[in-house]
């Protein structure tokens, strides 16, 4: 019997820190396999996990609702008949639906001799407040669904700060096991067994996404049919930037206070459509991705002043930055930027250069010119 972990969290939460803790300090001696989720055409985060001797099985595709049950099942199989791991640790897309993912994994568990053993979501909490406004629908799903809640970055907070944003994740599931400890002051077997004491609330939370999915079912096979073509795309330029511009034209002028315009801007858009359609957005049509290939090098300084400028918003509202690149200075970087933060370190070399920019109506060419592409 093969245990599944699945670790969920937006963009940028923390998924692969928490994943990297868990392997170092929990899961020592387990034969481990991890499956990616990714949203983007250029796969980073597998490149990552490299130095932990995990294979990555990398499935990237914008939209999980529609590829999840297939191929995530033919994943499963695969894998368990290829490496019979003791654990597989999946890590959905940072836009997934936390609900999508344990249903396809107990759609499978019997035909594929596994058990869901927890799902954790991983929440940055300096940003719970700001992510729930923008970005509810996918936000609170992964919260709602979660046995527990493992909140990132308390480190950096104030106490009253982390006071608030507990508060908001317990009005949507009020009862997740709330992780606030620092990740640096814990360690990860008293993390890993919290995740899997909660399994039997998972359970619970999902009678009523059972429930929901029957009442839905009619409704959401109709909505694919007309969408099925456009989600299964491989080519993101052309579908994000019609649909983009036909959304959120109005937009493209509020991109430079995070904590305020975004909330304006988004706001204005979910006030009037998630009441009548909130189980119906798929993540392609709400985020768009900018990926590709480079032997270009970077100095340190132009790395972050790229990160900068993404930042800021004149490339459009960019949520997640992420790639490995050649240094100007020998060697090579790994770098990781969400909104007001970036981070950059020495990392391991690839066979070339990727990056990868994920977020709301982006502006390719801009963001094309910012890294000489």
């Amino acid at each position: 019997m093969t245990k599944v972990t699945i670790v969920s969290g937006f963009l940028g939460a923390g998924k692969t820190t928490l994943i990297r803790k868990l392997l170092k300090e929990a899961y020592q001696g387990e034969q481990i396999v991890l499956i990616e989720n990714e949203f983007g055409e250029i796969g980073i985060d597998g490149g990552f996990m490299k130095d932990a001797g995990i294979m990555v099985s990398e499935m990237n595709s914008g939209c999980i609702c529609c590829t999840l049950v297939g191929d995530f099942a033919k994943a499963l199989s695969e894998v368990i008949h290829t490496y019979a791991p003791d654990r597989i640790i999946i890590e959905p897309s940072g836009v997934g639906k936390l609900s999508d993912v344990i249903h396809a994994v107990e759609g499978v568990k019997d035909a594929c001799d596994l058990q869901l053993a927890s799902a954790v979501a991983v929440v940055d909490g300096k940003k719970t407040r700001v992510y729930l406004k923008n970005f509810g629908e996918f936000f609170e799903n992964q919260i709602e669904y979660a046995g527990t809640i493992c909140v990132s970055r308390t480190q950096m907070m104030q106490e009253a700060d982390l006071k608030t944003a507990v508060d908001l994740l317990k009005e949507h599931n009020s009862k997740a096991h709330i992780i606030t400890t620092p990740w640096d002051d814990i360690d990860g077997k008293r993390i890993a067994q919290v995740m899997e004491e909660t399994i039997d609330l998972v359970d619970e939370l999902m009678e009523g996404y059972e429930e929901e999915v029957h009442d839905h079912d009619h409704e959401h096979h109709h909505d694919h049919e007309h969408h099925h073509d456009h989600e299964h795309h491989h080519d993101h330029d052309h579908d994000h930037d019609h649909e983009h511009d036909h959304n959120h034209e109005h937009e493209h002028e509020h991109h430079h206070d995070h904590d305020h315009d975004h909330d304006h801007h988004h706001d204005h858009d979910h006030e009037h459509h998630d009441h009548d359609h909130h189980h119906h957005h798929h993540a392609d049509e709400v985020f768009s991705d900018w990926g590709t290939e480079t032997v270009n090098k970077y100095s340190k300084e132009e790395l972050e002043q790229i990160l900068k400028t993404l930042s800021e918003g004149s490339c459009g509202t960019v949520l997640r930055a992420k790639g490995m690149v050649e240094s100007k200075e020998g060697g090579w970087y790994e770098f990781d930027m969400v909104p007001e933060e970036y981070e950059i370190r020495a990392g391991s070399p690839d066979y070339t250069g990727r990056i990868c920019v994920i977020g709301t109506e982006l502006f390719e060419d801009k963001i094309k010119a910012l890294f000489s592409i």
